[in-house]
């Protein structure tokens, strides 16, 4: 039996991409390998978002290519985001590679491998590109692996993206938005909680546009309409969702929080700026007041929200008012984590064309540092305020540091680490909160039943 290798860099739909792949090898026999170093097949999923990803896989696959001294007929392949962008350039960047398969055709994956098995097995390894747009294939993510005991899992609900931040490759990527079917999620919901799962995170570059082509009914959007059906699954018990964009927080998606009890109290709300002249350079399409305004709504509806984001540091033309901009709009909306990025330019987007106006990397590390600094102080006072109180998580494995501990989540998606026994694996349980690192939480297994 043949064994594929397969590596994902990036977000939680190269995941969830990947998963599928996998599932579909195994479908037609292949095996897990430990390491690539055991692998007949070794495969790539790539991501575009910054170059620094671009980068790593590159050079992975420049060292896998040393394998072929000892397995002349292991088969090396690019999936994904830098696939789809670089296409079939890769030949020529990266010789010896079999397969270059873009984000819409991860449903050819399992066929291509097998041809170019064949084709090194038989000698005359040739190369295989698919990265051309195919309609429907935001419905081709549809099947999980899952493990033993595993209570949660993503979902695909669309595809692609239609706005075209100056900054973000996605678009090109992913291609346009495309949205899957209401009862097609639901079904694939509904299988998988009869396989266990209990929580699902539904997957958008901006999920929160799901449906844009569906009508509003009752005066709800195609999404809200999603999570209304998704809260009357029986055993189903927790519903997130990532990402969204401020431009898709309506009041109906707003009211959700508070109302439909299984979507948890948490929000990840990428602001990227605080800086309006940046965000409109972005073309983000809000201003900071309306924001903060949105912050203010959801936190009305669900006092107790967990509350994240997404920051980007030496745009093109950043200046010190731009950035001190978006220091203070951190500090008043007090977020509970973040991602702080430094700007990365990407061939091919409007943002990439501002040399004259690029920012120095050391500019942008001390700029990095100091929006850090500032969520790390936030998370030490807040994680104080923590200790003694309760908090409902959804157990899902041993702890990665400490393997004779579990850990779960909390509806804030806080990380909790608890001394426990295999019987709580998968239940929902309540923790008092006795310590915390920031942002790793740890309960007491006294109240535990």
């Amino acid at each position: 039996m043949p064994s594929v290798f397969l590596k994902t860099y990036g977000c939680q739909m190269n995941e969830r991409d990947s998963e599928q792949v996998l599932r579909q090898l195994q479908d037609r026999g292949y095996r897990p390998a430990a390491s690539e170093k055991e692998a007949d097949v070794i495969l790539l999923n790539t991501c575009s978002v910054r170059d620094l990803a671009e980068q790593k896989a590159l050079r992975k696959m420049g060292n896998l290519r040393a394998l072929r001294k000892k397995n002349p007929a292991v088969v090396l392949g690019f999936l994904g985001c830098m696939a789809q962008r670089r296409g079939p350039s890769l030949e020529k960047d990266m010789k010896g590679v079999d397969l270059v398969v873009g984000t819409q055709k991860f449903h050819r994956v399992s066929a291509l491998v097998e041809e170019a098995r064949q084709a090194r097995l038989g000698g005359r390894p040739r190369f295989l590109s698919e990265v051309g747009d195919e309609e429907g294939s935001e419905s081709a993510i549809r099947d999980h692996v899952l493990s033993p005991r595993q209570v949660t899992a993503f979902v695909s609900v669309m595809q692609g993206c239609d706005m075209h931040c100056s900054f973000c490759i996605v678009p090109t990527t992913r291609g346009k938005e495309r949205s899957r079917p209401i009862i097609e999620i639901v079904e694939e919901v509904r299988r998988l909680v009869g396989d266990g799962i209990r929580e699902v995170t539904l997957l958008g570059q901006i999920v929160n546009l799901y449906g844009r082509r569906i009508p509003v009914k009752d005066g709800k959007s195609a999404f809200v309409q999603l999570l209304e059906q998704l809260e009357e699954i029986p055993g189903l018990d927790r519903i997130r969702f990532t990402s969204p964009h401020p431009r898709g927080m309506k009041p109906d998606l707003i009211g959700c929080y508070g109302r439909l009890h299984k979507l948890c109290e948490h929000l990840h709300l990428p602001v990227q700026s605080g800086s309006d002249r940046i965000l409109k350079q972005m073309g983000r399409g809000y201003t900071a007041e309306q924001y903060l305004r949105i912050v203010e709504q959801v936190r009305r509806a669900c006092p107790e929200l967990g509350l994240t984001t997404d920051v980007i540091v030496g745009y093109p033309g950043e200046t010190d008012s731009d950035f001190e901009a978006t220091r203070q709009l951190m500090e008043q909306v007090d977020f509970d984590n973040g991602f702080i990025f430094r700007y990365s330019p990407r061939e091919g987007t409007r943002a990439a064309h501002e040399k004259a106006n690029e920012i120095p990397e050391k500019v942008k590390e001390e700029r990095n540092q100091e929006l850090l600094r500032l969520l790390d102080r936030r998370a030490q006072e807040k994680a104080r305020q923590r200790v003694g109180s309760l908090a409902e998580i959804l157990v899902e494995g041993p702890s990665r540091t400490n393997a004779n501990r579990l850990t779960g989540r909390s509806r804030q998606n806080r990380p909790v680490v608890f001394e426990g026994s295999e019987r709580h694996l998968g239940q929902v349980l309540q923790v008092r909160i006795t310590e915390s690192t920031g942002f790793t939480d740890y309960g007491d297994p006294a109240i535990l039943g």
